[in-house]
């Protein structure tokens, strides 16, 4: 009994219940997601239209100290 309070005992019992989880997860996880287009709601094309306007503005002050 004394063997099994073995400090490297415990290590290899612990190493292997981890190994043993990890494998059973990846074996049992293989879920395949449909991509599926997403619709973007009119408060999202707001926020990138802003977004779009300010990148076109970036790159004109760009060009502009380019020349």
């Amino acid at each position: 009994m004394e063997w099994l309070m073995n400090p490297w005992v415990i290590i290899v019992i612990v190493l292997s219940v981890v190994i043993g989880n990890l494998a059973a997860l990846k074996a049992t996880a293989n879920m395949k997601f449909k991509h599926t287009k997403k619709t973007a709601t009119p408060q999202e094309k707001e926020g990138k239209s802003e977004q779009e306007t300010t990148i076109q503005n970036k790159t004109e002050d760009e060009k502009k100290d380019a020349q």
